[in-house]
């Protein structure tokens, strides 16, 4: 498992957000903007993102990730 591949199951999951993901073996850093997220509390979208990996979760190949989630105007008001 690479990030490549961790970005790859997330956009496929996440449908017009925008992902980043950093690390390598299991262990990821991973950060999604989306409009997804709007009115969400905070579990819901880490199980919305956990949702994306629950196979490579289930098999080991993902073992910790470290999830970081914004709405478009949250992310913007970061900036």
């Amino acid at each position: 498992m690479d990030a490549a591949t961790v970005t790859t199951l997330l956009e496929a999951h996440l449908e017009g957000c925008q992902v980043q993901v950093e690390g390598a073996g299991n262990h990821y850093d991973i950060l999604v903007v989306g409009e997804v997220f709007e009115g969400m509390r905070p579990v819901q979208r880490q199980q919305l993102v956990y949702a994306g990996l629950s196979e490579q979760i289930a098999d080991g190949s993902i073992h910790a990730v470290n999830i970081k989630t914004f709405t478009p105007e949250q992310w913007r008001s970061l900036a």
